[in-house]
């Protein structure tokens, strides 16, 4: 028995040290990242093949690059038909340049000889980038740098045309509007095609371009040979750019004009499409009998078409009825629409989530349905269906729809007197409000990682094909060269021209290096504002709950009712502000108000508060960045006003400083910030230290990016170090 166990226990150890063993080398592994090019030129080159040691093999892609698993002491082995085999040994865990010598792709020199071959290659590196654009995006970026690296020095413009087109596709496709619209400019600078043309007015027209779009399609118009599908999408999309410009008769002319030809070549979906559209505009136009009618036809077309688009038409049109206060047909056509999705979720249907849209939902058609309800105050048959949207946003996870749907919750009980489920329900919506703002907060960092690695490939994409340029031009010069050898004058010519082209190749790089530099500095400012205010509403809520808790303990019902109610009131008005860099003054004023109002309920024997406007002031004229007076108001009370003996006296003043500007002044004759900071705890030193940091953050940014809009003077208000005042110097926008 007891060599039994000594043998189970040998065996036990050498499993551990085995385990431990394999545990230590896979530790010492880890993913190289390298690059192959050209010595001379930089040239990346495709289709290099990298093995290892511990037997990994990986092959280059278009833009020369490569990621390997190996370790310190392994020999990497660069096999190439037309390079002669090189050895690298890793040395470290640092990024790799391998450096060929006298690199010319024997296989890409005999292909080009034959056009169809690279067309037909070239074809389907394109159709690869589209099968692959909706779940990798780097994947697809990577074959169209390959479709473009396989064209060689020679024009072939219709192809580079295609990839600038694809690579434009597959970066609306991502909602990268910008970077889309880069590339079908220089698709149609290369070669002009309709289908591109239509691209490219789309994407003018979902960033709202809309004189662009009318601009570069009016010329299609006279095209006679135009497919039918080409033109009923032609004058849709001039529809859409005149209806964003305010010309609602002129759209749903080009809209009747679209639809005429999808009827008549019996093109469903873009009957569909129109007829819809033509109904969106005449119920813009306060048109409503226009409007169903049209949109009785969009849906009768949806039925008979597919289930799927005729959900999408259903709930288009109950928000129709909404619009126009029809609840009870709203309802009926929103629980229709409940049924149908219950039919399109199942395992037979066949449709995706993704498909349907983000807007249909059964939790947010629930939420729908609450609402219409809530608007003929039936209030008792709302609260099933908001109960239900609840519970299906959680199960899906749609912070937002259940953040509302509790928030509508809890006003709904509040309006039938039920105050403490209004109460719980509220702290549930304010969990998942800060559940919502760390969700955003994530969301922002991960869009930009994305931009980050989308700007990076589009900077070695336009590498890449300013390169194929510069190679392109050498090959016709020396071409040039040979036949004008006799010619010297024309010669010289041709060094000049070719010397002021490269300059202007390197003006443009320099250009677009310049914007894109911009555009990275907008976003990460408008990044960070959205991060320093969703720091500035957690930490007010904070503080007023701790008002309500305030009163709670004290066992004053009455008045943690009543401020509760002007509590939500500021907030709702608070995160209806809190997505905007500027909201008008009068809105400010009015939410200050409201909050030194509920301080003062809080600190009644403490002071006494004025807010005085000038008269001469004209408010609504002037813009200022949301909850930028509260904190200040707020430390006036928490750290002035509060700690006097006798009851003092806070003031807002607006007055007019110049033409362009106005001057806000918070004033109290507190302790003073020198007496204030002697009796301050470490913790609060901290916490005021944060507050006011974020607060100069987002001045410093708002600043910048509006040039100097908003100036802060900090000063005592008395000699003696008494009392506090500051100043804001707020310019208006010109």
């Amino acid at each position: 028995m007891k060599t039994y166990l000594n043998y189970i226990l040998f065996f036990l150890l050498l499993g551990t040290l085995t385990v431990k063993s394999q545990s230590q080398n896979d530790a010492l592994k880890f993913n190289l990242k390298g690059r192959v090019e050209v010595r001379n030129s930089g040239r990346p080159i495709s289709g290099v093949s990298i093995s290892n040691d511990m037997g990994n093999f990986v092959i280059t892609n278009g833009l020369g690059e490569f990621e390997i698993k190996t370790r310190i002491g392994d020999q990497l082995i660069i096999e190439h038909d037309d390079i002669e085999t090189l050895r690298y040994d890793v040395e470290k865990n640092d990024d790799v340049l391998i450096l060929v010598e006298d690199f010319e792709s024997s296989s890409i020199s005999s292909r080009s000889k034959s056009l169809p071959d690279i067309s037909i290659k070239h074809q389907q590196l394109l159709d690869s980038a589209e099968e692959y654009k909706a779940d990798d995006i780097e994947r697809s970026i990577d074959l169209v740098a390959q479709s473009i690296s396989i064209l060689g020095k020679k024009g072939r413009k219709k192809e580079l045309a295609r990839s600038l087109s694809k690579l434009g596709e597959i970066y609306q496709y991502h909602k990268q509007l910008d970077l889309a619209i880069d590339n079908y400019e220089d698709a149609l600078e290369n070669n002009k095609t309709i289908a591109t043309s239509l691209l490219l007015a789309k994407a003018y027209n979902l960033t709202s371009r809309y004189s662009e779009t009318i601009y570069l399609l009016n010329p299609l118009l006279e095209i006679k040979s135009m497919p039918p599908h080409q033109s009923a999408v032609l004058y849709e999309l001039l529809g859409d750019a005149n209806k964003g410009e305010g010309k609602d008769l002129v759209a749903i002319e080009l809209y009747n004009r679209g639809l005429l030809i999808a009827d008549k070549n019996q093109l469903t979906p873009k009957m569909i499409d129109l007829n819809s559209k033509i109904a969106d505009t005449y119920s813009l136009g306060n048109q409503p009998m226009e409007a169903e009618a049209y949109y009785d036809n969009s849906l009768d077309l949806a039925t008979q078409s597919a289930p799927k688009r005729a959900l999408q038409e259903k709930e288009k049109v109950a928000d129709f009825y909404n619009t126009k206060s029809r609840f009870n047909e709203e309802i009926t056509m929103r629980k229709s629409s409940l049924e149908e999705l219950k039919k399109l979720k199942s395992p037979n249907a066949g449709v995706k989530k993704l498909e349907l849209g983000d807007t249909i939902t059964s939790q947010r058609i629930n939420y729908k349905i609450a609402n219409a309800y809530i608007s003929q105050d039936k209030y008792n048959e709302a609260i099933p269906f908001l109960e239900k949207s609840i519970v299906e946003a959680g199960s899906d996870d749609d912070l937002v729809v259940q953040k509302d749907a509790t928030r509508k919750l809890s006003e709904v009980y509040k309006v039938k007197g039920d105050f403490t489920k209004a109460l719980d329900t509220y702290q549930n919506y304010v969990a998942l409000v800060d559940s919502l703002y760390v969700r955003k907060e994530q969301e922002i960092s991960r869009a930009t990682r994305f931009n980050r690695e989308i700007a990076n490939a589009q900077n070695r994409l336009t590498g890449l094909e300013q390169e194929r340029e510069l190679s392109q031009s050498k090959y016709d010069l020396a071409l040039t060269e040979q036949e004008l050898v006799q010619e010297s004058n024309k010669r010289q010519q041709l060094v000049i021209y070719s010397l002021i082209f490269g300059l202007l190749l390197t003006l443009l790089a320099a250009f677009f290096f310049y914007r894109s530099n911009q555009q990275q500095k907008l976003a990460n400012n408008l990044l960070a504002l959205k991060s320093l205010r969703s720091q500035m509403n957690p930490h007010f809520i904070f503080n007023a709950l701790n008002s309500v808790n305030n009163f709670i303990s004290k066992s004053d019902e009455r008045s943690a009712n009543r401020y509760l109610s002007d509590f939500s009131t500021l907030m709702r008005s608070v995160l209806e502000n809190s997505e905007e860099d500027f909201i008008p003054l009068e809105r400010e004023l009015q939410q200050l108000e409201l909050y030194i109002k509920l301080e003062n309920s809080r600190f009644e024997d403490k002071f006494d508060y004025r807010i005085d406007v000038d008269e001469n002031v004209q408010v609504s004229k002037f813009q200022i960045p949301p909850m930028l007076l509260q904190p200040y108001i707020e430390n006036a009370i928490w750290h002035g006003l509060r700690y006097r003996d006798e009851k003092g006296e806070l003031l807002v003043t607006v007055r007019e400083n110049s033409i362009d500007s106005i001057i806000i002044s918070i004033t109290d004759n507190g302790i003073g910030r020198k007496k204030s900071a002697e009796i301050k705890t470490q913790n609060q030193r901290k916490q005021k230290s944060k507050g006011m940091g974020i607060i100069k953050k987002r001045v410093a940014i708002l600043n910048d990016m509006y040039t100097d809009k908003v100036d802060i003077k900090i000063s005592d208000l008395q000699a003696d170090g008494v009392g506090t005042k500051v100043l804001f110097i707020l310019k208006r926008e010109k």
